[in-house]
C-alpha cells in the first residue's frame, strides 16, 4: 500500500504566482498531493497547464506563493543538499552539456555534487556502469563531444549521468519529446529501470497521456494550474468522464492507442 511508504513530496494547497497587478498570472492553483517513496508518477497536461512549474517547485527552483510544500517532511532550504538527492532530466539534452568538453569529462564532473566525493577510480567505475545501464559501451563515447551524438544518444547520456549519481528522486520534464517513437520507448524503459534498480522515485512530466499510461504507477492530470484528475492509470483512463482527460486521450493517434494499452506498465504487472 502507498500509505506504508514514506512521503517524498507533500503539497498542501500550493499556488504559484508570476507578475503582479494586471500582469499577474497564477500558474499553479491550490494544488494538493502526496508522492511516495519509489513511485513512478506522471504529471500530464497541455502546454501552459502548470506542470513544468510544479516540477520546478519540486526541484526547489521556485517557491510556492501560497501553501506548504515539503520534501521528506521539511521545507526545501539548501539547494545543494536538495540536488544531492533530487536530480532532473529536461527536454533538451544538448542544453545540459557544454559542447566544448568531452562527454566523459562532463559525466565524471557531475559527481562533484555528491556530499561524499568518490575516488577517481570510483567515479570512472560509476560512469562506466551508468553508460552500460543505457546500453552504451564506454569506449563508444571516449574522446567524443556532445555535438557528435544524436538527440536520442544525448538523452541516454543524461540517463547515464543519473545512474552514476544515484539520486533518490528524478524529475524528468518532457524528457522524450525531442526523440522519435522508437527511441522514446527505449528511454521510458530506461526510466523504469532507473526506478526499479535504484529504488528511486520518478516524476515524469509529459503532454502525452499514452506515455504516462505506459510507465506510471499513478497519473496526475493538470489543466489551467489545477490537478483535475488523479489515480492509477486504470482509475484515470478507463471509462473516465473527466473532460480534460478525455481531450488528452483524443489527442493520441488511433493507431497507437491499442499498442500503448497493450504494452503499458500496468498490463505488464497484471
Amino acid at each position: 500500500m502507498l500509505s506504508d511508504k514514506p512521503v517524498v513530496f507533500s503539497a498542501k494547497r500550493i499556488s504559484k504566482d508570476f507578475g503582479a497587478g494586471k500582469t499577474l498570472k497564477t500558474a499553479v492553483k491550490d494544488v494538493s498531493f502526496d508522492i511516495y517513496d519509489e513511485e513512478f508518477i506522471s504529471i500530464v497536461g497541455g502546454s501552459g497547464c502548470g506542470k513544468s512549474v510544479l516540477a520546478k517547485i519540486m526541484l526547489g527552483l521556485y517557491k510556492p506563493t501560497r501553501g506548504q510544500f515539503l520534501y521528506r517532511d521539511k521545507p526545501i532550504k539548501n539547494l545543494k543538499d536538495h540536488w544531492n538527492e533530487v536530480q532532473s532530466v529536461f527536454q533538451d539534452p544538448f542544453g545540459c552539456f557544454n559542447q566544448f568538453f568531452t562527454i566523459r569529462s562532463q559525466l565524471e564532473d557531475a559527481l562533484n555534487i555528491l556530499k561524499v566525493k568518490p575516488s577517481k577510480e570510483e567515479v570512472r567505475r560509476r560512469v562506466d556502469e551508468g553508460l552500460m545501464a543505457v546500453n552504451v559501451t564506454p569506449a563508444d563515447i571516449e574522446g567524443k563531444y556532445p555535438f557528435e551524438l544524436s538527440g536520442g544518444q544525448m538523452q541516454r547520456m543524461l540517463l547515464a549521468r543519473i545512474f552514476a549519481l544515484r539520486p533518490k528522486v528524478l524529475i524528468a520534464d518532457e524528457a522524450t519529446s525531442m526523440v522519435d517513437a522508437c527511441v522514446r520507448a527505449n528511454i521510458l524503459d530506461y526510466l523504469r529501470k532507473l526506478k526499479d534498480e535504484l529504488k528511486m522515485t520518478v516524476v515524469f512530466v509529459t503532454h502525452d497521456i499514452g506515455l504516462a499510461n505506459y510507465v506510471s504507477d499513478r497519473i496526475f492530470i493538470m489543466h489551467d494550474g489545477k490537478i483535475v484528475n488523479q489515480g492509477t492509470p486504470a482509475e484515470v483512463l478507463d471509462n473516465t468522464t473527466e473532460p480534460h482527460t478525455l481531450k488528452l486521450l483524443d489527442d493520441i493517434p488511433e493507431v497507437h492507442k491499442t499498442e500503448w494499452i497493450k504494452n503499458s506498465h500496468r498490463s505488464k504487472k497484471g
